[in-house]
């Protein structure tokens, strides 16, 4: 056999893409040549490791062998580029993480502000997703590591705990629920909504109302917090956010409503299949990520 380390990079890619064309725009080659690859691993090996369908492809039971081993070889290589770089200038170190939206909020931006400082040949690549699929990406190798949520079942992955992870209604200082001391989410679902157009916390609302029977009312959907509550400030309507955003977008005209709902009160954890199997500098994040959210396990609800 005669795979590469690109082979093996765009295999992974193509199957977690489920499509040639955008596996091959993840590791960066044409269609024509990424196709070529595919087709003489194909060759090498005498079967196909790709089921092609009018939506996209699949990996075969020989597909799903190689991918298992692609990702543990590529994963090693990542290992010992952190493990050497402290000796040979100019190699450069790649971390891959996930985090679900409350973790992009804190205490990610800070870690990887102070890491990358002392860190300036290691680059990080980020992807936001729901705590369930992160799980699932890391056990499967996709993924060094993953900042989730303590509601979702983490199987066999090792955890390490970092942070409070409470979600809080935002509301005009003039709304009722300013007077209230918490309020249950069932009770929100009349009122006008203002949240977010995508991302692992707008899914993860979207599947408890639904578990109540309920769709969310939203007047309008953005990109970011800080116009969520902009937007809540000007009376459009209700937003939910992490505590943490809250907190730091919070204004004299807008409150804070704690939820009362047991899964709106949740702890951010780090997951790992082995945290000591990670290459130097992931450990190294991993390491500024538990000391940033130490920083801000002091936080508490309260009325702004």
């Amino acid at each position: 056999m005669r795979f590469d380390l690109v082979d093996l990079k765009l295999f992974a890619a193509v199957v977690e893409a489920g499509s040639i064309s955008r596996g091959a725009d993840a590791v960066h080659l044409a269609l024509a040549s990424a196709s070529a690859r595919i087709s003489g691993m194909e060759d090498v090996l005498g079967v196909p490791l790709l089921e092609r369908g009018r939506r996209g492809v699949t990996p075969t039971p020989a597909g799903r062998t190689l991918l298992q081993h692609a990702r543990t070889v590529t994963a090693q290589v990542e290992r010992m580029r952190g493990d050497l770089r402290v000796f040979a200038s100019g190699l450069k170190g790649r971390i891959r993480m996930l985090s679900n939206t409350a973790g992009l909020v804190a205490p990610l931006p800070d870690a990887i502000r102070v890491f990358l400082t002392a860190n300036p040949d290691v680059d990080i690549e980020i992807e936001e997703r729901t705590s369930s699929d992160i799980v699932m990406a890391v056990a499967e190798g996709r993924a060094e590591f993953g900042l989730v949520a303590d509601s979702v079942d983490l199987g066999q992955l090792e955890i390490a705990e970092v942070a409070d992870d409470t979600l809080v209604v935002l509301a005009p200082a003039s709304h009722p629920l300013a007077a209230r001391s918490s309020v249950a989410f069932l009770d929100l679902l009349d009122e006008p909504f203002v949240g977010l157009s995508a991302g692992a916390l707008h899914s993860h609302l979207a599947d408890q109302a639904a578990r109540l029977g309920r769709r969310i009312n939203y007047r309008v959907r953005l990109r970011s917090f800080e116009t969520v509550a902009r937007l809540v400030e000007a009376g459009i309507g209700i937003g939910i956010l992490p505590l943490r955003a809250a907190e730091r977008l919070g204004s004299n005209a807008l409150c804070l409503v704690p939820l009362s709902d047991r899964w709106a009160h949740r702890r951010l954890l780090l997951c790992a299949r082995r945290f000591e199997d990670l290459s130097g500098h992931a450990l190294a994040l991993v390491g500024e990520i538990k000391r940033q959210g130490a920083g801000d396990s002091n936080l508490e609800v309260s009325i702004i």
